[in-house]
């Protein structure tokens, strides 16, 4: 008996069901939105890693990662710009925490600074969907994979017509293909009877 294949309409999360702020929000007002999101969502699934970032007329603009909140903390200052410098030039991320360490002995997590960082607005951190984060409800789940596997992403906005209506991530793709992989025995079709 085959095993049944999903389709990106069964994986993808819907857009009613995940974070969002609007451009304008701070990152403490995106962060309050997956905290809450995630309180909210099916606990046997996998938690959501990302905000989405929409428009007055609720488009999606952009999204924010956990990393991108992280970069946040990151202030961009001369010696920002010098450990890049170095990083091109091969030297060791441990090398170069030890000169921004001795440069910086304040650290970047104090409290003024996390009050600060919770002050910045999304938009000067989230990333704009790129043409290959895009994938059609009706598309077949193979071209999911291939773009999510090209473009190093973990999740696609999942279109109606142009129109986002959900987010298909990494983890419920591989969480499908895993479960049809559990279910279809290993060996070539001809050692089969």
């Amino acid at each position: 008996m085959p095993v049944k294949e999903f389709t990106i309409k069964e994986l993808l999360v819907p857009l009613s069901e995940y974070a969002t702020v609007p451009v304008g929000a701070t990152l403490y007002d995106a962060i309050l939105a997956l905290e809450k999101t995630q309180e909210e969502f099916d606990h046997a699934k996998y938690r959501h890693r990302a905000v989405l970032v929409l428009d007055s007329r609720g488009q999606v603009v952009g999204k924010l990662s956990q990393l991108d909140v992280l970069d946040a903390l990151e202030p961009e200052t001369d010696e920002s710009r010098e450990a890049d410098a170095l990083r091109r030039f091969g030297f060791s991320s441990n090398l170069i925490w030890t000169v921004q360490k001795e440069k910086r002995p304040e650290g970047a997590l104090s409290d003024a600074h996390l009050r600060e960082a919770a002050c910045l607005e999304v938009e000067n951190f989230m990333k704009r969907p790129t043409e290959g984060e895009f994938v059609d409800q009706e598309a077949p789940l193979k071209q999911a994979i291939h773009q999510l596997i090209v473009g190093h992403h973990f999740s696609l906005l999942v279109t109606d017509q142009k129109r986002i209506v959900g987010i298909l991530r990494l983890t419920d793709v591989f969480a499908a293909i895993f479960h049809m992989m559990k279910h279809t025995p290993p060996g070539n079709d001809e050692e089969r009877p």
